[in-house]
Formats: structure tokens, sequence, C-alpha cells
């Protein structure tokens, strides 16, 4: 659970870093949104990389292979869903608008800037959870069982 929540924190400090580093205004309502679809993404990809990560050290002695395994049986899952999302926002986060009444595409109308600091946040944000969850989840995984050891 602690792993979980420590996973959102870190995520949605990305969202923040993101928003620092692009110097995009901050708009509390679309990225307090981006936040929270951003939470589930990240709770949903912990949840089913830790889920595995109990079922596989079942079968395996040594922990380290048990979290090699699991994030090697993790990752493409969670590299998939991860490109697909972004690549979906990608017409949003840059502000392309397709008018199919007229059949004209700007970039920048009116009606895409109210959704791009949402979808930036976002792909921002999901980029460096996608980080998160490769790498920093199975370490603190592993730190978790050195502490049981040490605990014992």
């Amino acid at each position: 659970m602690f792993l979980i929540l420590f996973a959102i924190i870190l995520s949605t400090t990305g969202v923040f870093a993101g928003i620092l580093i692009m110097q995009v205004p901050f708009s509390l309502i679309m990225h307090g949104i981006a936040i929270v679809s951003l939470a589930g993404i990240v709770v949903n990809n912990n949840i089913v990389l830790i889920d595995t990560y109990d079922q596989i050290k079942h079968q395996v002695k040594n922990p380290w292979d048990a979290i090699m395994r699991t994030g090697v049986q993790r990752l493409r899952p969670v590299l998939l869903t991860t490109i697909t999302t972004i690549l979906g926002l990608v017409p949003m986060a840059i502000g392309l608008n397709i008018d199919f009444i007229n059949w004209d595409i700007t970039i920048g109308a009116p009606s895409v800037q109210m959704w791009m600091p949402m979808a930036q946040a976002i792909s921002i944000g999901l980029t460096f959870a996608t980080i998160l969850t490769l790498i920093v989840t199975p370490c603190m995984l592993l730190l978790g069982v050195r502490f049981e050891k040490w605990r014992k």
C-alpha cells in the first residue's frame, strides 16, 4: 500500500516538474484532472507489477530473480499502454484541432486551448510514472525484502 502511495506522490511530482520545465501556466482544473487520471494509471500499473511479483516470488527462491522476472514480464504491457496513451494525446497536447464540418485542420484553436494543459500534464506525468513503475518500484520491492531480512 505504501509503495503505491509513494508512486502516486512521485508521479505527481513528475507532473509538477514537467509543468515547470515546459513553463506552462498552471491550470487548477485541467492539471488537477490530469493528476487524478494519472494516479489511476500509476495505481493500476503498480498493482499489476506487485501482484506479478507476489506470484513469482513463490516460484523462485531468490528475490532478485523474482524481481527481474517480474520486470521482464510486465515491461511490454506497461510500455504499450504508456506509448499508446501518449501518442493518443499528442494531437491534443500540441493543440491540433480538426474541424470535420468545415474540413479544416488548425493548430492552437480556441476549442483546443482548454484541453492542452491536461493532455500535456498526462503525457509528461505518464512518461515519468513509467520510469518509476519499471525502475523505482522493483527497487523498492527489493529494499523491502532486504529490510525484512535485516529485521529478522
